[in-house]
């Protein structure tokens, strides 16, 4: 019997860098001159992050936290794309394919729509598989309306390369 394609969730939030930090933005495996950057181990890629989590999820491998978290100092300032890249080896090692990944990043700023398809690619080069990505904000509600951070909500669809291989 041929296992049936999983379909995994992923979330990250993050909190603003401050002004003076002169930490860099990067927003779907993109860097975004003239914007703060967010606060993390890593470098804070909100939407990276919730893709890394929804393919892990999705392939039962755990969470961004299991692999890539503060207790993984050789990850610390790691770049979305190579988290996404690691986490897209990890699943295709366990014997799933990545079918395509979706991502939303819901905050304020910056204003995604004019750099979509830039991260769209970005992010699909990295994974090895399709990401559709959009944007939304919270109509000036909570933390990502009082632009204090960026939050992003993923799903991702995998499937079994083979019904021999070690997928149950």
């Amino acid at each position: 019997m041929t296992p049936l394609p999983r379909v995994g969730i992923g979330t990250d939030v993050h909190a603003f860098a401050s002004l003076d930090s002169g930490r860099a933005m990067w927003l779907g495996c993109v860097e975004w001159p003239g914007e703060t950057g967010l606060e993390g181990h890593s470098d804070g890629d909100v939407a990276a992050h919730a893709v890394v989590d929804a393919i892990l999820s999705a392939a039962g491998l755990g969470d961004i936290g299991s692999h890539f978290g503060t207790a993984r100092p050789e990850w610390a300032g790691a770049s979305g794309a190579v988290l996404l890249r690691e986490a897209a080896r990890l699943v295709r090692a366990a014997g799933w394919e990545i079918g395509n990944a979706a991502v939303q990043v819901i905050g304020v700023r910056p204003r995604l729509g004019p750099r979509r398809d830039e991260v769209r690619d970005a992010m699909t080069a990295a994974l090895g598989a399709p990401v559709a990505v959009s944007a939304t904000t919270t109509d000036g509600l909570g933390f990502t309306g009082r632009a204090e951070g960026l939050a992003a909500v993923a799903t991702a669809l995998v499937y079994a390369v083979g019904s021999d291989g070690p997928v149950q």
